[in-house]
């Protein structure tokens, strides 16, 4: 296929070697920008595990009066839970950086016209994880962890009764929260994934309308798959993953290839 004069190429050919040496450039550069952004955050990692459990200890203290407590069994656990929450934190922090470097690496192979095309989408990743992430954190956590700590009972009058009581360990409550947060914000970049899919021909509009009750369908069952099993947090996944693949809609025709008239 001939060159388009007007939509260049900035890349100059280089031998495999010179490819791989700025590969390795940018992944170093990947490295460090994560290992700071992990020492960092492992020093503030009581802070930033604090911040994640505030949800929680908020209903608690709301529901007993009193401060609550979160418990851990082993020895190790607590401060292999501050190193989960470091990574956790190093991930978030250090992706733009992580980012760049890719785009960096890959940019000079690409033309013009697909510099513009691919970099509103390489914006709106990480707008639309952090979108998702926050539903999950302001939204999701307090309404389920309300609903779940409302079985709690101070045993049955009388004295006749067990005293049902939440003893949250620190390290499952984090399991949950990352899994919960990472879920979200994954599921969030559906339309993403469904307009770079509709601009380069591989589904359209019309399709994603045509299917669009096989998709309801589908959406639960991802909902199921990624939160924990339970209806609250299952419905709360799959609810703005329909309203998501509503606006991919709308995004793919704004999107797809135009039918060329004859």
């Amino acid at each position: 296929m001939a060159r388009d004069e007007h939509d260049p190429i900035d890349d100059k050919p280089m031998p495999l070697l010179e490819h791989l040496v700025e590969l390795r450039r940018r992944l170093i550069w990947s490295m460090v920008a994560f290992m700071v952004a992990f020492l960092v955050c492992y020093h503030f990692s009581s802070q930033i595990y604090g911040f994640l459990a505030r949800p929680l200890v908020d209903i608690l203290e709301h529901q007993s009066g009193t401060p609550r407590r979160l418990i851990f069994t082993q020895l190790y656990e607590v401060f292999f839970t501050y190193v989960k929450v470091a990574f956790f934190g190093a991930a978030f922090i250090s992706f733009p950086v992580v980012a760049s470097q890719i785009w960096l690496f890959v940019a000079p192979g690409l033309y013009r016209s697909e510099k513009r095309a691919l970099l509103p989408f390489l914006l709106a990743t990480p707008v639309l994880f952090l979108l998702g992430a926050a539903l999950a954190y302001y939204f999701v956590f307090p309404f389920a962890w309300r609903f779940f700590i409302s079985f709690e009972n101070a045993g049955l009058a009388g004295g006749g009764g067990v005293p049902i009581q939440l003893e949250a360990k620190v390290s499952e409550y984090l399991d949950l929260v990352m899994k919960l947060i990472f879920a979200f914000g994954v599921a969030f970049e559906l339309p993403v994934l469904l307009t770079l899919l509709a601009k380069v021909g591989i589904v359209s509009s019309k399709q994603l309308r045509k299917f669009r009750r096989y998709a309801y369908v589908g959406m639960f069952i991802i909902a199921a798959i990624l939160a924990p099993p339970d209806v609250i947090t299952q419905t709360g996944l799959a609810l703005p993953l329909i309203a998501l693949y509503e606006i991919s809609i709308y995004a793919a025709r704004l999107v797809e290839p135009k039918p060329v008239e004859v």
